[in-house]
């Protein structure tokens, strides 16, 4: 049986046998969410030349062809998977359009990240939230994108995609230990962690923007 993940849909249900017309609309719960990924993900370069809404019903595609794959292997939450398709979709687009210069390694990072395009300064700084940090510096990433793409910068990797799991896709604690291939309690610590230098790094970009306004 496949994995509920936490739609509660009237045709969860069903979909979850393997109901093609179920599973097609369970998909379509989906959709948002993997766009909010797309959009956090693609490339800017790539802005203009691929639409996301391409990518993904080319997913949706895929995941009507492989259901029967994934019922058998039930190795991952269902939205997961289905993620893992979009993520797969992306990186292609990316290597076909950008070529090599897409390739880059991902040592710091587990398994279940380093298929998907990374987080980078500039797509998380030009995304909007699903959470914000505080209002202030919602304010602040609004007044100077650049001044945020600095600070996202200097943080570590695996710091920057805990943060864009959690702040930009809006994936869950639960849903994002999945990916890291840890526990949940250790997936919220490492969101607490990065979260923190986070806000510590926008305090301090705070105090030298007002320090120069005096």
């Amino acid at each position: 049986m496949l994995v509920a993940d936490s739609s509660n849909a009237p045709h969860a249900a069903v979909a979850l046998e393997g109901d093609p017309e179920a599973v097609a609309l369970l998909l379509e719960d989906f959709r948002v969410r993997i766009a909010r990924m797309l959009t956090v993900r693609m490339d800017p370069r790539l802005r203009g030349r691929l639409d996301a809404s391409d990518v993904i019903q080319d997913t949706f595609i895929e995941v009507q062809q492989r259901i029967g794959d994934y019922r058998r292997r039930r190795d991952m939450p269902f939205f997961l998977w289905v993620r893992f398709l979009a993520g797969q979709k992306l990186a292609q687009m990316h290597r076909k359009h950008l070529g090599a210069s897409q390739r880059v390694a991902r040592r710091e990072l587990p398994d279940g990240l380093k298929i998907d395009p990374g987080a980078t300064t500039a797509t998380l700084a030009g995304a909007r939230m699903s959470s914000v940090v505080t209002p202030s510096e919602v304010a602040m990433r609004m007044e100077d994108e650049q001044r945020l793409i600095h600070v996202l910068d200097e943080l570590r990797e695996l710091d920057r995609e805990v943060l864009a799991l959690r702040h930009f896709e809006g994936l869950s604690n639960l849903e994002v230990a999945q990916l890291l291939g840890i526990e949940p309690s250790a997936a919220s610590r490492r969101y607490v962690r990065a979260l923190a230098r986070l806000q510590e790094k926008l305090r301090l970009a705070q105090v030298e923007r007002e320090r120069r306004t005096l």
